[in-house]
């Protein structure tokens, strides 16, 4: 059975991001379970977004609208001022609905990719992420393609939406910490200028790409205090 994700971009009210995510952990979780969903993450801005947004991905076993999923998530909550949500789905990543439970930095990265390089796009992230994995201590956690059911009006720049044709999609990529995030950038050695230039070929096939990075609030290990925006 295809698993249907969705991306939900949250703007809190002013200093109210806190209270707002420990609902959705909570009580948003519990109102998915009942509409059939599952929370796979609850994400707080680190840098490239708002201090008071607030990211989950939740996912379903079957089909379901990204209206829909964003209503159950939300219920009635106060504290929500805009909402933006996408229904994605998986390409090479995740081939499940088990959700990433160690903090990290957490790199959402999207992309917009003339259809006709799309094949070769995955083609050159399959090639290049166990290099990038094994010498980063990173993990691709999934690269899910937006299937064009999205809330919302208008162009949006945070996520490509409505800004250009093709193919639309998102990476998450989850390094342990902001320094690995730098290191994997500046490559050492053979290896490592390999799997850049793989990387860069694919950056090289996109009409357009945005990053911001965030960390997991729904970490099991250990939470992150830095006050980062």
């Amino acid at each position: 059975m295809t698993t249907l994700f969705i991306h939900h971009r949250l703007d809190a009210a002013p200093r109210r991001w806190q209270a707002l995510a420990d609902r959705l952990a909570h009580h948003g979780a519990a109102r998915l379970a009942e509409a059939g969903g599952t929370l796979y993450g609850v994400w707080r801005s680190q840098i490239g977004r708002p201090r008071d947004e607030v990211t989950v991905m939740t996912a379903w076993p079957a089909a379901i609208t990204a209206a829909a999923a964003e209503r159950a998530l939300l219920g009635d909550d106060p504290d929500v001022r805009a909402r933006r949500s996408d229904a994605l789905l998986a390409t090479l990543r995740p081939t499940d609905a088990t959700p990433p439970v160690r903090q990290g930095n957490y790199a959402f990265r999207w992309f917009g990719t003339p259809s006709p390089h799309w094949p070769e796009f995955l083609d050159l992230c399959a090639a290049a992420w166990p290099g990038f994995e094994a010498a980063y201590d990173s993990q691709v956690i999934g690269l899910w393609q937006a299937t064009g059911d999205r809330t919302g009006e208008g162009a949006d720049e945070a996520s490509g939406a409505g800004m250009f044709d093709g193919v639309r999609s998102l990476m998450l990529t989850r390094r342990p910490n902001l320094a690995m995030w730098e290191r994997s950038k500046l490559p050492q050695g053979q290896t490592e200028t390999a799997v850049r230039d793989t990387l860069n070929r694919r950056y090289d096939l996109c009409d357009w790409t945005v990053v911001s990075t965030a960390t997991l609030l729904t970490a099991t290990d250990r939470q992150d205090s830095a006050r980062w925006t």
